[in-house]
Parts: C-alpha cells; structure tokens; sequence
C-alpha cells in the first residue's frame, strides 16, 4: 500500500497539478472581492479555447471563480505553488495574464522531493532543472500573447523577487509540506509561507485551496500525509507566517466527499488509486467527484 500511495502522490503532483515605488502598484487591483467585468469576460474566454483535458476538470475545481475570488487580473505576476510542467493552472493563467503579466512557479525544495519513494535519481535530476524548464515550457505554451515566467525552488527564493508579485494561489500545494514537516524532516511548511510573503507586495493576495479535513477527524490523520487539511490549521500557518484572513468560500467544496480514516484522498477522482481494478468502486468514487476544497484568501499587510 505505501508504494501504492508513493505512486499516487506522484501523479497528483504531475497533475497539479510569481517594492512598488508608488501607492497605485503597492496596492494590487487583487484587493477587491472579485475580478474586474472586463477581466471576467477574458477570463471566460481562456477558459473556452482550453483542450478538454483541462475542461474536464472544471465543474470540480470552478476556475474562473476561484481566479475572480482570489482577484487574479491580466498584467499581474503571480506566484503558482507547485505548478509542474506546464501544469493545470498554468495552462489557464498563461493566457490569461497576458503578454503583460509574468508567473513564477514555485516548487518544493529539492531537499524535501527526497522523502517520496518515486525520487529517483531521473526524477531527481528532472526536478533539479525546474528553474530553468519551467519558463521554458511556459515559454511555448505562451507565444507572442501569453505571460513570461521564472522559477525557484522554495528555500532558495532569488532576492530579485522579493516584493515583486501581486498575488499568489497554492492549488492543493500546502498537504505535503506540513506532512513532512509534522514528521520533523524540516521547516518545509514555514519555509515556503515565508518565500510567499517576501514575494508578495504589500497588499498582496494568497490564496489557498485545500483538501479539507472535518473538524472531527483525528488530528494525526488530518497532518497532510492523507492530503487533507483542517481549515484552523491552515490559518493558524499561514497567519503565523504574518498574513491577514481576509475571507472563505465554499466555491470548491464537496459534501460529497466524506472520508474515513481508512480513506485518503488519491482514491477519487482524477488518481482513482484504489479502484483501478474494481469498476464498481470506481463508479462509485467517480459519483463523488474530486475532493472537498476549502478556499481561504490571505493578505500581506500594506
């Protein structure tokens, strides 16, 4: 089973799926509670033209009002935590920023990707080169239209980029680094909220979506290594790492998905780990569709 899960968490990760010197660019349009109208129309026409692969995944993870919750507009940097190669929300973000925004893709420190039983020496090697693969892929996938971008691992953030971004998003980013962290392989978690709020301007948002543990579950379940997060936890974080709680929303929220704690969150959709050779459990998983998210919106002060 642990090899099983290793496997698992491999393919979430594949699949997950960047100082202003007046007051106008310390105070990013992400401010305000939604995107601007014309942001929503361009919003809306990215998500259109985007393959079905990437569609597929809308009515579990809502993009556009995620985006527009979070306040993300075109011309923005904004940091992705975790995006892969070329991952699902760079696909949508890249055009959406426009040929004037710029994404930074954030990845987990080299250190810490030692801990997963799929970090081979290839992998390794692989995700040694994400600073410089990463604009790259972004770089095709771009154009002459689409965002520019950059790249580090968390822990060795450039100084180039402190204070440079208006927003950033961590889509189902934060389970793995508090896993390893509550396991006291080092300060994953604290290093890479501290990357995050020297990145951001003042006044700049982050925003958090998260498989969401229930109140009631155990706690030692609830650490991450299951990928849920209880949501006192999570504020608790990214607070002490010197955030403001601006707002919650329940547009990514599945009451559907009820786990017990037996259960982890690779056996639904798209991984389905545990049913690959059981149809009927696989329809049945499928029936409850890609996991309950919560949706937190942070703020650097100004």
């Amino acid at each position: 089973m642990k090899n099983t899960l290793y496997l698992v968490m491999f393919l979430a990760l594949a699949a997950c799926q960047p100082a202003a010197d007046d007051a106008a660019n310390s105070a990013p349009a992400a401010d305000t509670a939604a995107a601007a109208p014309g942001a929503s129309a361009v919003l809306a026409e990215v998500l259109a033209a985007q393959p079905d692969e990437v569609k597929a995944r809308y009515p579990h993870r809502h993009p556009q009002e995620t985006l527009e919750f979070f306040g993300i507009e075109p011309g923005m940097t904004v940091v992705e935590g975790l995006p892969g190669r070329g991952g699902w929300y760079t696909k949508i973000l890249v055009p959406y920023l426009g040929q004037d925004g710029h994404l930074i893709g954030a990845d987990y420190s080299l250190d810490m990707y030692r801990y997963f039983g799929f970090a081979t020496e290839e992998f390794m090697a692989r995700q040694s080169q994400f600073v410089e693969s990463y604009p790259a892929d972004v770089a095709a996938l771009a154009g002459e239209s689409g965002a520019s971008a950059s790249a580090f691992h968390f822990g060795a953030m450039p100084e180039t980029m402190v204070g440079t971004a208006d927003a950033a998003i961590f889509p189902r980013v934060l389970h793995n680094l508090a896993r390893f962290q509550d396991e006291g392989r080092g300060n994953y978690l604290e290093q890479a909220l501290a990357d995050t709020y020297a990145a951001l301007k003042p006044g700049g948002v982050f925003g958090v979506v998260q498989h969401h543990a229930r109140d009631d579950m155990p706690d030692d379940w609830a650490n991450g290594a299951n990928g849920y997060l209880k949501r006192q936890f999570i504020i608790e974080q990214v607070e002490a790492a010197g955030f403001e709680f601006v707002a919650e929303s329940d547009i990514n929220a599945n009451p559907k998905d009820q786990p017990t704690v037996d259960d982890f969150v690779w056996r639904l959709p798209p991984s389905l780990a545990t049913s690959r050779d059981d149809p009927e459990l696989r329809a049945q998983l499928e029936a409850v569709g890609e996991s309950n998210r919560i949706t937190l919106k942070f703020r650097k002060p100004e």
